[in-house]
């Protein structure tokens, strides 16, 4: 299966690789708007049409952040919010809920209580909710997702500089394995599935790409340019995806 020859738009390096963004709405038009502002912005931008599809969405991609309408056929926002915070895999994701209907006080504060982190009228602007989604994630990222500079087992990587070194010594990546990389040691521990990781290092949408052999290529050619220990512990998870264990 060859990958699609164009992936989705968007802004590069460490900012799209730091925020990845959950749209729910139902509303296909809306979708695209908010979409292209938010590539804009430099976020990466995953989507779903409804709430059931984005609490899976949410479980299997691993969002930094949920951006969802109120107003849904089959299951609104604060019911997909309840949900949420009820799943542990979930109940830590910041949630911005945005409406162009439900605008008064009472139904703000009904998202507030119900777990959201902000709740937005769609009367908003772009910078306002570009500003929204940064003022929560460095509220809610952990320290070594601010780091500039990321350290584990003797390796050294630079997010903004984009240079890597091991014991002092200079490590030579290609973009996509520095990218790799980087999500690593920003989630060590953690499993990092498939999808997950074409739609935030490739930017692809696993709905049109999800060869894993892709992955597998390049996290072989990243264990062979790092030695142990770090190598050895970036190990296959089957059926599943990948995973820096914890030293």
């Amino acid at each position: 299966m060859r990958p699609p020859e164009r992936a989705r738009a968007g802004k590069k390096g460490a900012a799209a690789l730091r925020y990845k963004i959950l749209l729910v709405d139902d509303d296909k038009d809306n979708r695209i708007v908010l979409r292209q502002r938010l590539e804009n912005d430099g976020f990466s931008v995953i989507e779903a049409a409804g709430a059931d599809e984005a609490f899976l969405a949410a479980v299997d991609s691993a969002p930094d952040l949920i951006l969802s309408d109120v107003a849904m056929p089959g299951g609104d926002g604060l019911s997909l919010c309840r949900r949420l915070r009820r799943d542990r895999r979930t109940s830590r994701l910041p949630i911005i809920m945005i409406s162009g209907v439900h605008n008064r006080e009472d139904d703000q504060l009904s998202g507030l209580e119900e777990g959201a982190d902000d709740y937005l009228p769609k009367s908003y602007s772009p910078r306002l909710l570009a500003a929204k989604i940064r003022g929560l994630m460095s509220r809610f990222a952990a320290p070594e997702e601010l780091s500039e500079t990321l350290r584990e087992a003797g390796i050294a990587l630079d997010v903004h500089a984009r240079t890597v070194s091991q014991n002092g010594k200079r490590v030579a990546l290609t973009r996509k394995e520095f990218d790799l990389l980087t999500i690593f040691l920003r989630k060590p521990g953690q499993v990092l599935s498939n999808n997950f990781l074409l739609e935030t290092v490739w930017n692809y949408d696993p709905a049109d790409y999800n060869d894993p052999r892709t992955i597998q290529v390049h996290v072989s050619s990243l264990r062979r340019k790092l030695s142990d220990p770090l190598s050895s512990r970036l190990v296959s998870v089957p059926g599943l995806g990948y995973r820096l264990e914890k030293s």
